[in-house]
């Protein structure tokens, strides 16, 4: 079995984001990159498959910008055994990630692609539910297990007040919640073998996709800061104030 995994490569989750001065974007300028955390777990996932006997091959494939291979050495350290990057310098919105993701899958016809639920940075939740889509694949997002048996897997996914079980044949897309599993730290062997991995450049011509955005960003802007809390003596005061200033009662 073969199995693809999409990776982003993000604003690192430790770093507070600025906005530009002009509110065009967000300031990326000497900023630490690294791998959506979401999309870690997915790679992990896919690396213990493959070492559970389950799959023979870990594809791992990043959109964007040249400096995505940073991003998909850091997977190959992981464990993934290959990668493609599909380079362009355009702005890529989900549906042109998924188309991109849906040609590559008709390429290297995957069993299985797992995926971060989101990515940090725009927190859309949509590539992979737009890829099962246009593959006419089964699909279950949110994860936090996942068992295969031959050509069939059974998803456990939360849901508000417990959680909800699914099984379905492959191909089939999955995209791997936070608790799906903790990700490895990658030794430093396996970074220098990450190097002589292959990775593989193509760009969105050769897939025959259009990625022109869809969407136009009017305007970044960061959210108004809260102001100070306040004690009250008593809850009459509580109330009061909540009647009166707050206005929620």
């Amino acid at each position: 079995m073969k199995i693809v995994v999409p990776v982003k490569r993000v604003i690192d989750y430790n770093v507070k984001v600025r906005v530009k001065a002009d509110h065009s974007g967000v300031d990326v300028s000497n900023v630490k990159m690294s791998m959506n955390p979401f999309d870690e777990i997915a790679v992990e996932e896919a690396v213990r498959i493959k070492e559970a006997g389950n799959a023979d091959e870990v594809i791992v494939v990043s959109c964007g910008v040249a400096s995505c291979q940073e991003t998909l050495r850091s997977a190959l350290a992981l464990g993934a055994d290959r990668a493609i990057i599909v380079e362009t310098d355009v702005e890529l919105q989900p549906l042109a990630v998924a188309k991109l993701l849906a040609a590559i899958c008709h390429k290297e016809k995957p069993q299985l692609v797992i995926c971060g639920k989101q990515a940090i940075d725009d927190d859309a939740n949509q590539t992979g539910q737009m890829l099962a889509a246009l593959m006419g694949w089964g699909q279950a997002t949110c994860a936090s297990k996942i068992t295969l048996n031959e050509n069939v897997a059974t998803v456990t996914r939360e849901i508000d007040g417990g959680l909800e079980t699914l099984e379905f044949p492959l191909p089939a897309v999955i995209s791997a919640d936070l608790r799906l599993n903790a990700p490895r730290y990658a030794t430093l062997p396996n970074i220098m073998k990450a190097k002589k991995k292959p990775l593989e450049t193509i760009n969105p011509g050769a897939l025959g996709v259009d990625v022109a955005p869809r969407l136009r960003t009017l305007k970044f802007s960061e959210p108004p800061k809260r102001g100070a809390g306040i004690k009250v003596a008593d809850v009459a005061q509580l109330i009061d104030k909540l009647k009166h200033e707050a206005k929620v009662l």
